[in-house]
């Protein structure tokens, strides 16, 4: 241990006289480590928030998306042999998107009607746990080994999500009607086709949004409903990468050519990923203001115990220490505080945000709240993800600034002349 360490450690301690230059101390040690373990937990909660979200929506969703300006997509199957074989493309699978209204004893919803192909779709997308019920049911063949009412026994299936049922005061196989805003000719002029069907499974996807909105039946039941004969509304392709997409997006139009397009994730999703981004650097930089105010304190401390330590530098002089050793001394005390505060803010922390999941739903039990309303945000559990890359440069720029608020004192102290500290004593 170099001799300006030492001096450095002893300096730290405090004696009766200058309990004040302590406090302080503590107060700069505080203030580095709430500032590194705000920023921790903060940046963890934005990083679980980010994959969360994308795991819930690339869950739903595929990660590619093919369609065809002229409309309905015909011979689709020649379409999958075809982008099954372009690099990077797992599998793929036919869907039929519209909207529909659903109506159950004088309650009616707007919802997303999807049409799937059971044989394949959950290849590509995957629509969470299933609250109720099996989405197997879906096919003709699954739905003849259960027991359904009289009345229902015939009915084509539908699954749901579960807030959608709530809403719509909808249980497992109960009947619901589906009304299309494409209606059907009559003598009586253009009305709404409306067909019965019967809830067979309900799925919980985590996601507020999709669990009140999306309706799934069956590819067979909804080309029949929706008049569309053998044609389907494009393709859901899941790739290797999902961070390729754009590129595997771009490789599937250049081989298909006109009048196909694909769009990836990244852009229908650009507007949501791109706010998280952005209040992700905005949250880094408020937080990491409290690590410049601990600095700040550090500049306080170390002023204040060059005043008090001018004799004791004035001797170090006089016995030899030259002004880079001196300098060394009050550098080697900051930067001991700002390592003390980092490693007590790291510790911290990362242990809240590791547990954040259990903190959270003991506060919720505790006060009787939730944190994250369902019906409110996109989540409905706090989530948590510790990037250990944020971490480390959490830590370094935490150290950087620690570093930097010493050089004025340390090198106000080195200027400190002997004659003149020790003139009246």
């Amino acid at each position: 241990m170099s001799f300006e360490f030492f001096i450095s450690l002893r300096y730290l301690r405090a004696k009766r006289k200058q309990i004040f230059v302590s406090i302080i101390t503590f107060i700069s040690i505080a203030g580095i480590f709430l500032g590194v373990a705000a920023l921790i937990i903060v940046l963890a909660v934005m990083n679980g928030f980010e994959t969360d979200l994308r795991n819930k929506i690339l869950g739903i969703n595929s990660h590619v998306v093919l369609m065809q300006y002229t409309g309905a997509m015909k011979d689709y199957q020649k379409v999958m042999n075809e982008v099954e074989q372009v690099e990077g493309v797992v599998a793929s699978t036919p869907f039929i998107f519209s909207q529909a209204m659903l109506r159950n004893e004088g309650r009616t919803s707007g919802v997303i009607l999807r049409g799937i192909s059971v044989a394949n779709a959950f290849k590509v997308i995957n629509l969470g746990k299933m609250h109720e019920g099996n989405i197997d049911y879906l096919s003709e063949k699954q739905r003849s080994t259960i027991e359904l009412g009289k009345d229902t026994s015939t009915l084509p299936g539908i699954v749901i999500g579960k807030e959608l049922a709530k809403n719509m005061g909808l249980l497992l196989f109960d009947p619901v009607n589906i009304i299309s805003p494409m209606g059907i000719s009559t003598p009586m002029g253009m009305v709404p086709k409306m067909k019965k069907f019967v809830v067979v499974g309900i799925f919980d996807s985590g996601f507020y949004e999709y669990d009140s909105t999306l309706a799934y039946i069956s590819l067979r039941d909804c080309q029949e409903f929706l008049n569309l004969g053998e044609r389907v509304t494009g393709l859901e392709i899941k790739v290797n990468d999902i961070y390729r997409a754009n590129i595997i997006a771009k490789s599937i139009e250049k081989k298909l050519g006109f009048p196909f397009w694909a769009r990836n994730w990244m852009e229908m999703n650009k507007n949501l990923f791109s706010a998280l981004k952005l209040e992700k650097r905005v949250m880094f930089i408020i937080l990491s203001l409290i690590v410049l105010v601990a600095a700040f304190n550090i500049i306080c401390t170390l002023i204040m115990i060059v005043m008090e330590k001018s004799k004791d530098i004035a001797i170090l002089k006089s016995m030899g220490a030259t002004s880079g050793s001196i300098m060394r001394i009050f550098v080697y005390q900051g930067v001991t505080i700002g390592a003390i505060g980092t490693l007590m803010g790291c510790i911290g922390g990362l242990a809240v945000a590791l547990n954040l999941e259990k903190i959270s739903v003991s506060i919720e039990n505790l006060f009787g709240f939730k944190i994250l309303p369902g019906d409110v945000y996109y989540l409905s559990q706090l989530p948590s993800q510790v990037n250990y890359s944020d971490v480390v440069i959490i830590i370094i720029g935490t150290m950087l600034i620690c570093f930097l608020s010493t050089i004025y004192p340390s090198r106000r102290a080195s200027k400190l002349d002997p004659a003149e500290a020790l003139r009246y004593d």
